[in-house]
């Protein structure tokens, strides 16, 4: 019923023939409708039908339904007979194409199968024989592996057998061994088994020689014996890795060495065992207790001896590198460590260990104040220990400059050329971005700032002291005894390294300069004090002493200065530059107090009283010079010296007696010249001079 439905309503879908009304009738008829839907379920409209209990009526329905679909459809036939047969016969031809395609098909396939049969049988056998051919040359290798390890087994029983003299030659057997095992596995081969037993037992003994060699060699300097080392572990193939493990124990012996260094339980356990009473608990002052800092700077100076000692060693180990090639590949051993563009050993060495001193003496002065104390008060004795230090890894460096020491062996192997120059050498030659003394020395820097201002007060205090507060007087010569006496020892103790002789040479400039001021503020500078008429004031008198205080000062101090030979020049300079500094202003000062005298006549110059107690004799005489006609010339001008050379004598002739005599001899050449010359009478201002040489002769007798 279903289908007839469906074919009546594509008959008028299709629109070729018109579809009567009482089929339309029947399509639209709802008790038919149900026979359209996509989703009609027989099952379910037979229960639905039993359900409503009008299966009667139902049935007679469809079955007037069906008659009238089969009169439509005989009527469709009917009017298109000649379409439908048309129809058919162009089936009956399709068929008969489609049964000549399955001939031709079938064709194909045989024609494949035999294709096939021709290919796939020779692939099949090319593939088992290429995997024959593999298992065979596998097998092969495997046998030429086999043989190769048991000759070199047996070969390696008798290399061991020699010994140390054999160690390189066990080394090259162990490194083609390895390689032989590699990308293949050994396991299961009977014929071997005790063999690769054997082989792992022999390269464990080999290290361990090598190693037990390396160190003696290390310890005794001697090259050979690292050389032979070095040569082991680079045949084994471990040399970058042994030499990292080396350098690294070096590293953490040296930091474990720091530590135990600056361990304060440590430094105060004999302390606290011998300041034990019975009855009683006292607690120990290590910061105050002698044997406290004896402990210390023995502890200071073993670690400096521990410092050197592995940086010598680190240093011989790089020297050995750089000097020694594999006899087969020539490779130079240094180039095999550094060629993944690492830094040198020494360098980065040297470089963790000034890092590590750093670090470790600032955890140890911050957790502790008397470590913090000990340091900075004795800085200089720790900056000596570090200075020793520096030179003796010179010392080292240049005696191994122009060949690697041999330790007391003096047979050197052929691969240690001892002609061939190093041109790197951390100790020696100083980088451009990288200082390795000033690497040193900045793990000292914060005890250094701390002893340099310890050291400024320490100048300042005899200064203060002898210029009290509301004070009228210069200090007395003991006094300024005491102040040199200071300054003499600070740079007595300063003088273990150039820098802090420097430094302490600034400090005391400061102090000369406060001296300065001290005394600049001494100066009577009220009207009394500028009189040149009179006997001298009180006023006058201070200057005087004020005067004559600031050159006793640069006695004592250039004194100072001429008994320490080991002082930089730019030290002394620094002194004296101070000195030269408060000595002018000073005098500058007191020479504007008596200006009156430059405007006087060179009769009231040489009668005025500040002659020859506040101005020196000689200075007047030099100044009437200028007053002179040009025949009286002045000392410089009669020896024929220039200005800057007769200044320079001045000052390595502070003494106002030979500064005199020189004046007389310009005065007596004068006199011959007038006498040559059968003049009459000498210039004005010549007896005013000889009268003042006169009185000044007398005075400095």
């Amino acid at each position: 019923m279903r289908e007839r439905l469906s074919g009546s309503a594509n008959m008028e879908g299709n629109g070729s023939y018109p579809v009567r009304d009482s089929v339309k009738e029947l399509l639209l008829d709802e008790c038919y409708s149900d026979f359209l839907k996509e989703g009609f379920d027989v099952k379910t409209y037979t229960a639905q039908s039993i359900h409503q209990a009008v299966i009667v009526e139902q049935l007679a329905k469809l079955a007037q339904g069906i008659s009238q679909l089969d009169k439509e459809l005989h009527i469709q036939v009917v009017a298109r007979h000649e379409n439908l047969l048309a129809q058919a016969t162009g089936i009956e031809s399709l068929e008969g194409v489609l049964q000549m395609m399955q001939t031709r098909i079938a064709a194909l396939q045989s024609t494949v199968d035999r294709i096939r049969g021709k290919i796939v049988d020779p692939y099949n056998k090319i593939v088992a024989r290429t995997a024959q051919l593999a298992r065979l040359q596998a097998a092969c290798d495997l046998l030429r592996r086999i043989i190769r390890i048991l000759y070199l087994s047996k070969r390696l029983q008798g290399q061991l057998q020699g010994g140390s003299r054999e160690i390189t030659k066990a080394a090259q057997s162990l490194n083609e061994l390895d390689y032989l095992s590699q990308g293949v596995d050994l396991s299961g081969i009977e014929v071997i088994e005790n063999d690769l037993l054997f082989i792992a037992r022999a390269r464990l003994e080999v290290e361990n020689q090598a190693k037990r060699l390396l160190e003696q060699g290390m310890e005794t300097q001697n090259p050979t014996q690292v050389g032979t080392a070095l040569q082991v572990f680079f045949n084994l193939g471990t040399l970058k890795e042994t030499i990292s493990s080396v350098v690294d124990g070096y590293r953490v012996s040296l930091e474990d060495n720091i530590s135990s260094a600056l361990d304060i339980k440590l430094l105060t356990q004999p302390i606290q065992a011998t300041s034990r009473g019975p009855g009683r608990a006292t607690m120990p002052t290590p910061g105050n207790t002698p044997a406290f800092r004896a402990a210390l700077w023995t502890n200071m100076e073993k670690l400096m001896d521990q410092i050197c000692a592995a940086c010598g060693q680190v240093q011989h180990l790089q020297k050995v590198l750089t000097k020694k090639r594999d006899p087969v590949t020539h490779v130079c051993f240094i180039d095999e460590i550094t060629k993944d563009n690492q830094a040198d050993i020494l360098y980065t060495f040297w470089n963790s260990v000034t890092e590590i001193l750093t670090l470790k003496f600032q955890q140890a002065t911050n957790s502790s104040t008397f470590l913090k104390q000990a340091f900075e008060g004795e800085y200089p004795k720790l900056l000596r220990l570090y200075n020793d230090l520096w030179k003796r890894l010179q010392q080292y460096s240049q005696s191994i400059q122009n060949g690697v020491t041999t330790g007391g062996n003096s047979d050197s192997p052929p691969e240690l050329p001892a002609a061939e120059e190093d041109t790197q050498d951390l100790f020696m030659l100083k980088k451009q971005d990288y200082d390795p003394e000033k690497a040193l020395k900045d793990s000292l820097q914060f005890y250094e700032s701390a002893y340099l201002s310890k050291s400024l007060s320490r100048l300042f205090d005899p200064i203060n002291l002898v210029f009290p507060p509301g004070g009228r007087n210069p200090p007395s010569n003991d006094e300024l005894d005491s102040i040199i006496k200071t300054v003499a020892s600070e740079f007595n103790v300063a003088s273990v390294d150039p820098n802090l002789s420097l430094a302490v040479a600034r400090n005391v400039a400061k102090t000369i300069q406060l001296f300065g001021v001290k005394s600049e503020q001494l100066l009577s500078t009220q009207g009394d004090a500028s009189q040149v008429i009179g006997p001298l004031t009180e006023g006058q008198r201070r200057n005087v002493a004020v005067v004559n205080s600031l050159y006793k000062l640069n006695q004592l101090m250039l004194k100072v200065l001429s008994t320490l030979s080991s002082l930089p020049s730019a030290a002394e300079q620094t002194i004296r530059t101070a000195l030269e500094s408060i000595i002018v202003h000073i005098l500058l000062k007191c020479f504007l107090l008596h200006r009156p005298l430059l405007f006087q006549t060179s009769e009231h110059i040489a009668s005025s009283p500040a002659v020859g107690d506040i101005v020196p004799y000689s200075t007047i005489l030099h100044f009437l010079f200028t007053r002179a006609p040009p025949d009286l010339k002045p000392p410089h001008q009669r020896a024929e010296w220039s200005i800057a050379r007769y200044s320079q004598w001045l000052d390595d002739h502070p003494s106002e007696k030979d500064r005199l005599i020189l004046i007389r001899g310009a005065l007596e050449a004068y006199v011959q010249s007038v006498r040559a010359r059968e003049g009459k009478e000498f210039a004005p201002v010549y007896p005013i001079m000889l009268q003042l040489l006169q009185k000044a002769m007398i005075n400095v007798q």
